[in-house]
């Protein structure tokens, strides 16, 4: 590991922690050269995983290309990065599972079940960049579905009210 301010490769670990419900690690080091602290992510890592383009082309899955695209959808939600981080790994997790080749389809199908159950705008943005929306009536639509997902409210008092009691 080299350090980021002056790039010796001599440190030591101050402090670690573990993160993402024990899926990661997070080292505290500090530079023997120069003093400077910082911090390192250390994640166990399996095989490959390789995600399949639409056009038939492979990349390297980019877990870091995931947490971004969650966080674009979650931009200005009261979604936690915390919460963006385990959707994130929950989805990778679930993609290791299949196998060493996954096709991107899967990839957008994981992260808008996982959204649907934590913010609703989210889920929408995320829907609307992963199945390309062309116009308001695609909102409207996938807005209708995502309602039949949740449970319906109930009214409180009034009419149409669900009596309590016998």
């Amino acid at each position: 590991m080299r350090c980021p301010s002056c790039g010796a490769s001599d440190d030591k670990v101050v402090d670690s922690r573990e993160i993402e419900e024990g899926g990661a690690i997070r080292r505290r080091r500090e530079c023997l050269g120069c003093r400077a602290r910082f911090s390192t992510v250390e994640r166990v890592t399996g095989s490959p995983l390789f995600v399949l383009k639409r056009s038939g082309e492979r990349e390297s899955f980019s877990r870091e290309k995931l947490v971004a695209g969650i966080g674009a959808a979650c931009k200005n939600r009261p979604v936690r990065r915390e919460d963006v981080e385990q959707l994130a790994s929950a989805v990778e997790d679930e993609l290791r599972r299949h196998g060493t080749v996954v096709p991107s389809e899967q990839i957008g199908v994981a992260v808008l079940e996982r959204l649907s159950g934590l913010d609703e705008v989210a889920y929408l943005r995320f829907a609307s960049v992963y199945k390309g929306f062309a116009n308001a009536g695609d909102f409207a639509r996938e807005a209708g579905l995502l309602g039949k997902k949740t449970e319906p409210k109930r009214k409180v008092g009034g009419v149409g009210a669900v009596p309590s009691g016998s």
